[in-house]
């Protein structure tokens, strides 16, 4: 089968022919890919950024955003069928550890996270396990909903912890409108009632987000005329500012923004949150850490989907132009999310 395949850091990966993944046990699912998302830590993964993390062995498949139809089961396995749409969660957790008990799949002692330290689904074939799998209404397609797996999962995951201190007449601001911002907004719009303050350095991106629910938005020039805007829009900053970013200066410009007793959530990732420790204490703001998502905010996700109340937008890529798709993503070419399917784009 035909899979993008990671040989060395900071070289562009390859369209190889590899061997079909097998069923190893009885809680393994082999899922056909119909769509697998491109993200930016695919980029910091070509990198090598996540190498002293998980330390993956090269070569291997990428694509941590799946999504497809069930091929075959193990002889465990009861929750899906030959033939029913998937989406898979990012990790193949155990369900036995500490944290899976609590529900906590994202910190499961003994998972493996394809397209990140295992083969992922940038591929026309991918292993997985009964527990990552969510069973989707076959009235889905793949490619319209597989980049939710871990972009859409991190941005509702991030909103779903704070809508407790989102109530009406709160202030939320989001830096970053891109694959992952654009599902935030959608998210905020829908569990939460506060204001939406945008900021990004793209207008197309601004205008998606004034279609998505965005109460105000930022063209992000300089930090100053920013966090000018930010204030006056928020009445004296947020109660909670969302980095979707987490680099090239968004990192330090989100402390900025927030009122007193606010917190930083910090999705994207690459810089360095740089705070003086009496302006975290005398401030009382927090910051706050976020990694995928829970199998429930999944399946939670997958119903404000269902509902309408979430859509995915999507730039679809054929496999073998994955290094296109790459390009546009790193350039800032790409609005929404770059999608890879194995068959032909149609």
């Amino acid at each position: 089968m035909k899979a993008v395949r990671l040989h060395s850091y900071g070289e562009h990966p390859t369209l190889d022919d590899v061997p079909e993944p097998k069923l190893l046990g009885p809680w393994d699912v082999l899922v056909d890919v119909g769509a697998a998302g491109l993200c930016r830590t695919d980029l910091h993964i070509i990198e090598g950024q996540w190498d002293p993390i998980q330390h993956p062995h090269l070569p291997y498949t990428l694509g941590h955003e799946n999504a497809g139809w069930v091929r075959e089961v193990g002889s465990a396995v009861h929750n899906v069928a030959p033939g029913d749409t998937v989406i898979m969660h990012p990790l193949t957790s155990c369900g036995l550890c500490p944290a899976c008990r609590i529900g906590q799949d994202s910190h499961c002692e003994n998972a493996t996270f394809p397209g990140i330290n295992a083969n992922g689904g940038m591929a026309e074939i991918m292993l997985t396990n009964a527990r990552a799998v969510v069973k989707l209404d076959p009235a889905l397609q793949p490619r319209d909903i597989a980049a939710l797996a871990d972009a859409g999962l991190t941005a509702y995951h991030a909103v779903r912890k704070a809508a407790a201190d989102l109530f009406p007449g709160t202030h939320a601001v989001v830096i970053g409108a891109g694959g992952l911002g654009h599902i935030g907004i959608q998210s905020l719009s829908a569990i939460t009632s506060a204001d939406i303050t945008v900021v990004d350095r793209s207008e197309a991106a601004l205008e998606l987000a004034r279609e998505l629910g965005a109460t105000h938005t930022v063209l992000a020039t300089t930090d100053d005329e920013v966090a000018r805007a930010v204030t006056e829009f928020t009445s004296g900053g947020a109660q909670v500012v969302f980095d979707f970013v987490g680099e090239r200066g968004a990192e330090l410009l989100a402390p900025r923004l927030l009122r007193n007793r606010g917190s930083h959530y910090v999705i994207g990732y690459g810089g360095a949150v740089n705070l003086p420790t009496i302006e975290i204490i005398s401030r009382e703001i927090n910051v706050i850490g976020n990694l995928v998502g829970t199998y429930n905010d999944l399946v939670e996700l997958m119903t404000l989907t269902a509902q309408g109340k979430v859509t995915l937008h999507t730039a679809l890529y054929p496999l073998e132009a994955a290094n296109d798709a790459i390009a546009d993503l790193d350039s800032g070419r790409l609005v929404g999310r770059g999608i890879l399917v194995p068959t032909p784009v149609g």
